[in-house]
């Protein structure tokens, strides 16, 4: 027989059934670190330490909204608290399902047509990617011997064609990042006759003083995108929410090809991390010491590797990169794809201290044989 339930009594029954869900999800033992039979997860830059507890917080009582067509109000909400935070207006961002959908739809309105993109080669390809599905031409010009952007070549490569120019700082895969004042400096030239996208998922963890973000020159109304994401250090990369930064007209019609599959779960999540400074602040802590692990054991075994402003870390590994992934996954340890040219270096993420355990003894297993 069917049986009513009121909003309370519905809450009390689902509340800890959702809260035995969204701490397993977000459990690092569960999900980088794993059981003896789970591969460590170091793969795709995740944070192991799942969201804040205002976050977690903020999913559970959403829960009992899952409903209604609430989204808007907290897009909304999103925006205002953004724009306050980096002196903009609400006209100025855009919400989209990650960073990633951001980078796609930028990716195929300037790529239509035959239009030329222009990017760094190795850098994170998911908009070169999508841009090229939708008949683009992509210019990849390649980092210099010191892994950084060649900003002097990508000028030199600007053609009369070129639409966007993009740019991912810190770069994935190498952890590097752009002087402020040349970046600015490269923007300023480049946005008068191209869009420059800067992907900065990676903002928070930066350390390096000499660092800028581009935003900056959003309030200045220059023909420049910035994109961010709350999947890195905010620990939301499953429930997909991503912002961009750009001028209201160059907003406005991201906007509308925005395909609008946003959540309330994930925005309101969002919304309480981004808030939750103090866990900003230790997960900070928290990758820095990650980051001194990797770096000790690279020393130790004399492998090179570049220091990063990320929460991976890039090193040679002195073996092909495919057979040295096929001999970790073995091993039970997922590290990142290839990064072409660099057929012998491997991208690792920053775990926790006992999936770094783990991947050591892979690592030195591996290197000794």
């Amino acid at each position: 027989m069917y049986q009513s339930l009121d909003r309370r009594e519905w809450l009390a029954r689902s509340g800890a059934l959702a809260a035995l869900g969204f701490l397993a999800a977000c459990s690092p033992r569960l999900t980088r670190t794993g059981s003896p039979d789970t591969p460590v997860r170091l793969h795709l830059n995740e944070n192991p330490y799942g969201p804040s507890a205002q976050a977690l917080e903020a999913m559970k009582e959403a829960l009992g909204e899952g409903n209604l067509y609430n989204t808007r109000r907290y897009v909304d909400e999103m925006k205002t608290l953004l724009a306050a935070r980096e002196h903009v207006t609400p006209d100025h961002i855009v919400v989209g399902c990650g960073s990633g959908e951001v980078l796609n739809v930028a990716g195929l309105l300037y790529g239509l047509n035959s239009g030329e993109i222009l990017a760094a080669h190795p850098t994170f390809e998911g908009l070169q990617q999508y841009a090229e599905h939708a008949g683009a031409v992509i210019t990849r010009v390649p980092l210099t011997e010191t892994f950084q952007h060649d900003l002097k070549a990508m000028r030199e490569q600007m053609t009369q064609n070129t639409k966007l120019v993009y740019i991912c700082n810190p770069n994935n895969p190498t952890g590097t990042v752009i002087p402020g004042d040349q970046l600015r400096t490269f923007c300023e030239e480049i946005s008068r006759q191209a869009v420059v996208f800067i992907d900065e998922a990676y903002h928070e963890f930066v350390e390096d003083q000499s660092y800028r973000s581009m935003v900056e020159l959003v309030k200045h109304n220059r023909n420049v995108i910035v994109s961010r994401t709350a999947s890195k250090i905010h620990a939301l990369a499953g429930l997909r929410i991503g912002f961009g930064f750009g001028r209201p007209d160059t907003i406005g019609r991201l906007g509308s090809f925005m395909t609008g599959s946003l959540n309330v779960v994930g925005l309101r999540g969002a919304i309480a991390g981004i808030r939750d400074v103090k866990f900003q602040d230790r997960t900070r802590d928290l990758n820095r010491e990650g980051r001194d692990r990797l770096y000790s054991l690279f020393e130790e075994t004399g492998h090179k590797y570049i220091r990063s402003q990320a929460n991976f870390v890039f090193f040679r590994t002195g073996l092909p990169i495919e057979d040295f992934r096929v001999k970790m996954q073995q091993a039970g340890v997922l590290v990142a794809r290839p990064f072409p040219p660099y057929t012998d270096w491997c991208r690792v993420s920053v775990g926790t201290e006992e999936g770094f355990v783990r991947f050591k003894k892979a690592f030195l297993q591996i290197i000794s044989a």
